[in-house]
């Protein structure tokens, strides 16, 4: 499956070269696990969903301590409804966190005129020589 996804990356970055013309395209790495833990904005938010996972999993825990007699029905649903806030909760702060990463690294491309970003982490790496690795800059911009 790796080799699969490597593949299919060096396709891709093959493809964008061509069209942009082969030596004219800037290309850029980004180690994305990296920046989700280092950079403090993501720190910032990856607390704010804890502590309101918390929150929930804590009323949860005090609303149904407290009533005997539930049937397994009424146990199963309340379960699933927790799990389905906590979803929301894991949602709404994943695409934040996917939406400022997004707009920072459109902005570095910008400023430094690259043309394509790939995800290059240490511990799966596509690219190992020839890219601009733009993972510092993206963490102090997410501040």
């Amino acid at each position: 499956m790796n080799l699969i996804k490597k593949l299919a990356a060096t396709a891709l970055l093959s493809a964008s070269l061509l069209i942009m013309g082969c030596g004219n395209g800037q290309i850029a790495s980004v180690d994305v696990s990296k920046i989700m833990e280092e950079a403090p904005r993501v720190k910032t938010l990856m607390t704010e969903a804890e502590t309101k996972a918390k929150e929930i999993q804590d009323n949860f825990e005090k609303e149904y301590a407290n009533k005997p007699g539930l049937t397994e029905e009424d146990v199963a649903k309340a379960q699933l409804e927790l799990q389905r806030k906590l979803e929301g909760i894991n949602r709404a702060y994943t695409s934040q966190i996917k939406n400022r990463l997004d707009v920072v690294l459109e902005e570095i491309a910008r400023e430094k005129n690259i043309d394509v970003v790939i995800s290059n982490s240490a511990q799966d790496k596509m690219i190992f020589h020839g890219a601009i690795d733009v993972t510092d800059e993206v963490i102090k911009k997410m501040q």
